[in-house]
């Protein structure tokens, strides 16, 4: 049997809402529905996508390789429709965008390359920073546009922002962690476990915020800026840690698995978005730059529920 565009669809939405019963909620299909799609699907693969457990659903090995197949087809139908409404060959210039570590190792690449193959005379100039420095190079004309996470943006008084994407954040065990099998998990439950904290883009900030409304802290026994160090010592049982999604790899460089689970405290999705200048006029390659961005996640919403 061919696969189809609608179970593609589906896989994605299960797997960024980490159940069926919200996937199917979220695509406002029967949970059934979601469910057979996915099930012909692996069948289709000949391999399993998920590992089903109590909790949700986690991403198998070959779920994560077909992941990125899947996003790339959704990306192309995505471009194939505006290739029909605009061209971008007329449009010559450059754009000089402030990113922070996490957007230009996960989030950026695949998005950039996309944007230089619609509009090739555009020059893009990538500068990475730290959010304070790329608010202060926005306000002071330095950069045109900044990617970086929204969720700790200051000076919204200066900047306008555009949130891209949410992505949630998930508790990261080993595969022999006792915790592993536990129906529901909280912050209560994790406060006594060895926790590594990762400190860049903020993260070690993000997390004592949350932490600190309720009574339990991080027993925190290693602090690092890798996020390969975090999953390696994660996987091989030294510690857990919570991290969004986005940069979740179900490897680590040993070859070792980890594994995510739900928390059920409130956690805050890591937000992903634009940033500039208020009253600026932009560029007319910062524009193009905004809104293939904008369209490009607008698409992938608009697809689900064209396809749903």
């Amino acid at each position: 049997m061919a696969i189809t565009f609608r179970q593609i669809r589906y896989f994605i939405a299960a797997t960024e809402a980490g159940k069926l019963s919200l996937a199917a909620a979220n695509l406002n299909v029967t949970q059934s529905t979601v469910s057979t799609a996915i099930n012909n699907l692996e069948d289709d693969l000949g391999a399993p996508l998920f590992y089903r457990k109590a909790g949700g659903i986690t991403l198998t090995y070959e779920g994560h390789q077909f992941l990125r197949h899947a996003q790339n087809i959704m990306f192309a139908v995505s471009e194939a429709s505006r290739s029909l409404k605009r061209s971008g060959d007329t449009l010559k210039g450059e754009v000089t965008i402030g990113v922070t570590y996490t957007v230009a190792g996960y989030f950026l690449p695949d998005l950039l390359m996309r944007f230089n193959r619609t509009f090739p005379q555009v020059k893009v100039n990538l500068i990475e920073k730290q959010r304070t420095e790329i608010e202060r190079g926005i306000i002071s004309n330095q950069y045109e546009i900044g990617v970086l996470l929204v969720s700790n943006l200051e000076n919204t008084n200066l900047l306008s922002s555009r949130t891209l994407t949410r992505s949630r954040r998930r508790l990261w065990l080993s595969t022999n962690h006792p915790l592993r099998n536990s129906s529901i998990i909280s912050l209560k439950d994790l406060a006594m476990e060895p926790y590594v904290m990762l400190t860049v883009d903020e993260a070690n900030q993000t997390a004592m915020k949350y932490w600190e409304k309720t009574p339990y802290r991080p027993n925190v026994v290693f602090t690092t800026s890798s996020v390969e160090a975090v999953r390696s010592l994660v996987a091989t049982g030294m510690g857990i840690t919570i991290l969004s999604d986005m940069v979740y790899r179900p490897w680590s460089l040993e070859g070792q698995f980890v594994e995510v689970r739900e928390v059920s405290d409130h956690i805050p999705s890591m937000d992903t978005g634009l940033v500039w200048k208020k009253d600026k006029k932009l560029s007319q390659s910062a524009i193009a730059f905004v809104d293939y961005l904008c369209q490009a996640f607008a698409d992938r919403r608009n697809i689900t529920d064209s396809y749903s």
